[in-house]
């Protein structure tokens, strides 16, 4: 057991007595629907209460800001208990999470008052050579993925940074080192099994559930919970890349390495993230990280040269394994802090686009003193035009393909909740004063340009992630087949309405 994620949900609890957010007597005293659900449920799955270690481990999120304190954790161990505890909360419409990794830094997402489910147990990775496919449970990270799949020289199109889970990865559309080869994540998954509210069992594909199995690739959790995923696996060998780390003085050089290399490289294999940010709400302190990712164990000659030729304080790039690549990422200096995440939808990584983000990270760190921000940062994409082109199937995120949108991300991580809203306002201003530069610099952005689920912010009107009313529509179309009574409505995330 990390001591971080516990002491983090032993904050939540003080800070929820001390502000009356939380009877400290009755809020922990075993309440009657987890009961009727521990009760009602099979050996294979368990109930837990506050005190107790897997409590703990159940309720706690990447973000501290994220982890609520729950009448209790239920984690099933069959989809035949998910069905059971969906059936019990929906009869009593009791709020209720469904959590699978717990990256999201949108409280309420997979966090509750009410019961909170885990789907930890959840964690088988089966590989079948025949088909070619690898089925994976809800409950795992795609470390853990990786991990099994190496041995076979496989690998699925998953998450590029260590700790994030498969679930919400999956169900908001999943931004992958793989991308520019195969797509979204969502646009290789061949099958859900899907727990509805009224407690069917399903294997959801596109040939049995064309509309459902749409509305699952992007709208999260509105539909029932996904309990495992097939996915089409890819021949995986060794890789090249890793990060190099940059002082303050080298922005303008990484700035322009990254637009040159979004200008110039077309080799799918070939992918970037480059960071420009602040570390304890100081200027002094700012730094850019380049991650650089081949998909083979060496990359033509040239690609990245102009990352390389930068001089760096540290520099870990090299031939290794993917897993290996995925677990250097630097994303966990900020774990169990509070946090938030917004996202810009570009058509273009511009000089004036670039320059704006520098002095962004550079002023917001200057205003975010020490006593409010620890960290905060631009991750900067850049993807191939034909991102979106690698399947002729709809798909609920991106509501349209017609235009290859790049997810800029804004993140900021904070200890103390007393900064929440100034936090959170500072980086909302700073995310629609880039959106404003591009649109005024001529990029297209619509009004309803999709904002990738999993960066969207929790307060992001539905018609910024899954589009026009129109598309909105479809997506309440399906909900009224599989949850006419509105059961995945007690839990939070982008809701569809009936």
């Amino acid at each position: 057991m990390r001591l971080k994620p516990t002491l983090a949900v032993l904050c939540i609890h003080i800070f929820g007595v001390s502000a009356g957010l939380l009877d400290p007597i009755t809020d922990l005293a075993p309440h009657p629907v987890c009961l009727r659900i521990q009760q009602e449920i099979s050996s294979k799955s368990d109930v837990y209460y506050f005190g107790h270690p897997l409590y703990l481990k159940g309720v706690s999120h990447w973000a501290s800001s994220s982890s609520e304190i729950s009448k209790c954790v239920v984690e099933p161990g069959t989809a035949e208990d998910v069905a059971v505890v969906l059936k019990i909360v929906g009869e009593t419409k009791t709020p209720f999470a469904v959590k699978g990794g717990g990256h999201t830094t949108n409280a309420g997402f997979s966090s509750t008052t009410g019961v909170h489910i885990s789907m930890y147990r959840f964690s088988d990775v089966k590989y079948d050579v025949a088909s070619q496919t690898a089925t994976i449970g809800a409950g795992l990270l795609w470390d853990d993925v990786y991990a099994t799949l190496e041995p076979h020289g496989v690998n699925v199109v998953g998450g590029r940074l260590p700790g994030v889970g498969v679930a919400g990865f999956i169900l908001g559309g999943g931004y992958s080192w793989k991308s520019n080869q195969y797509g979204l994540t969502i646009d290789t998954v061949l099958a859900y099994e899907l727990v509805t509210p009224g407690g069917v069992i399903m294997n959801v594909t596109h040939e049995s559930e064309p509309e459902l199995f749409y509305a699952l690739k992007g709208a999260l959790n509105n539909f029932g919970v996904v309990t495992k995923f097939t996915l089409r696996t890819f021949p995986q060998t060794k890789v090249w890349g890793g990060n190099i780390y940059y002082t303050s003085s080298s922005m303008s050089a990484v700035s322009a390495a990254t637009i040159k290399f979004h200008a110039t490289v077309s080799d799918p294999k070939a992918a970037v993230m480059t960071m420009f940010g602040t570390w304890l709400g100081s200027e002094a302190l700012s730094f850019t990280v380049a991650e650089l990712f081949y998909d083979a164990p060496q990359p033509p000659p040239g690609i990245f040269d102009d990352f390389l030729n930068i001089p760096a304080l540290t520099k870990d790039v090299k031939i290794r394994s993917f897993s290996s690549l995925v677990a250097a990422s630097p994303t966990n200096l900020t774990s169990f802090q509070r946090g938030v995440i917004d996202t810009v939808p570009l058509l273009d990584i511009s000089p004036s686009i670039m320059d704006a983000i520098i002095h962004e990270t550079l002023t917001i760190g200057a205003r975010l003193t020490l006593s409010t921000d620890t960290f905060f940062s631009f991750t900067v994409q850049p993807f191939l035009p034909t991102l979106y082109s690698h399947t002729s199937l709809p798909s609920a995120f991106p509501w349209t393909r017609s235009k290859p949108y790049l997810p800029l991300n804004l993140y900021a991580a904070w200890a103390l909740p007393t900064v929440d809203p100034f936090i959170r306002a500072e980086v909302e201003a700073s995310a629609q004063r880039i959106r404003d530069l591009a649109v005024r610099q001529g990029q297209e952005i619509d009004i309803d340009a999709p904002k990738y689920v999993n960066y969207a912010p929790g307060d992001t009107p539905l018609r910024m992630v899954y589009g026009p009313e129109k598309s909105i529509e479809r997506l309440r179309d399906v909900k009224r087949v599989v949850d006419p009574g509105d059961v995945m409505g007690l839990a939070g995330g982008f809701k569809i309405r009936l």
